[in-house]
């Protein structure tokens, strides 16, 4: 049986973290935590769980889940957001895979807690991610905030496990208005250092793109009240993060 270390980010997790801790105990060999100071009680959560717990300065997603996974001792890696939480259908084919580690990652399902709602339309399910693997073989990707593992080699040699990731997103409306004026102000920041453009017709088009993609492609209506929330409040995060990306660029004309 190969030996897993777990991974982890946090900053003021207190909510979640331990809900995340229980669910991997049976799975783990070690658990890593990487926090960014926390001023919660986050870190007397962790030492009282006994994970190795270390701190380093957050400077983006993608930073910090790399710089993690230099933290694991063990070459095959699962990772994990301190709000999400394993079922035990998704704990048992882990377990299973440790006996046999055949690919070179995994792919799992991840189902979404929005306000006490498990949503399965809106383009939240089955949400698939690439959570396991052997470190060698890949890196965290993409743009902040909207990170991805990718392996070297690609798709070609990976498997998918029953189960799924449980996600505990939202527990209010309010904290989902607060992390789109999170996730908006890193994403704006990304795409104007990449140099993408935000010319005003996206303020108008992708909004409204965005709402009906969720709603009515992705079947959002079928979740009810919280499938139009999640679709509303998806189309003024759009709309938000364009906006602040036009003002990024306002202010260097103006320098």
């Amino acid at each position: 049986m190969i030996k897993l270390s777990v991974v982890i980010i946090t900053f003021n997790e207190e909510k979640n973290i331990e809900r995340c801790l229980l669910s991997i105990k049976e799975i783990a060999d070690e658990i890593v935590v990487l926090d960014s100071f926390s001023k919660d009680k986050t870190q007397e959560i962790c030492e009282k769980h006994g994970v190795k717990f270390f701190q380093h300065a957050f400077d983006g997603h993608i930073q910090q889940k790399n710089r993690s996974i230099t933290y694991a001792s063990h070459p095959y890696v699962l990772s994990l957001d301190a709000d999400e939480a394993l079922d035990a259908a998704l704990k048992t084919s882990i377990l299973e895979v440790k006996n046999n580690f055949v690919k070179e990652g995994y792919y799992m399902n991840r189902l979404t807690n929005y306000c006490g709602h498990w949503v399965k339309y809106c383009g939240w399910y089955p949400d698939t991610k690439l959570r396991l693997w052997d470190k060698s073989k890949g890196q965290w990707t993409g743009i902040n905030p909207h990170d991805k593992y990718e392996l070297f080699s690609g798709d070609k040699n990976t498997g998918h496990l029953k189960g799924d990731i449980l996600h505990y997103s939202y527990y209010s409306v309010e904290d989902h208005y607060k992390q789109v004026e999170y996730f908006t102000n890193i994403a704006a920041k990304a795409f104007f250092e990449n140099g993408k453009k935000a010319p005003l017709y996206k303020l108008i088009v992708n909004p409204v793109a965005k709402f009906i993609d969720h709603y009515f492609l992705k079947l959002g209506f079928l979740d009810g009240k919280a499938g139009f929330l999640i679709s509303k409040i998806s189309a003024y995060a759009t709309y938000l993060k364009y906006k602040k990306l036009r003002n990024l660029y306002h202010q260097k004309i103006s320098k």
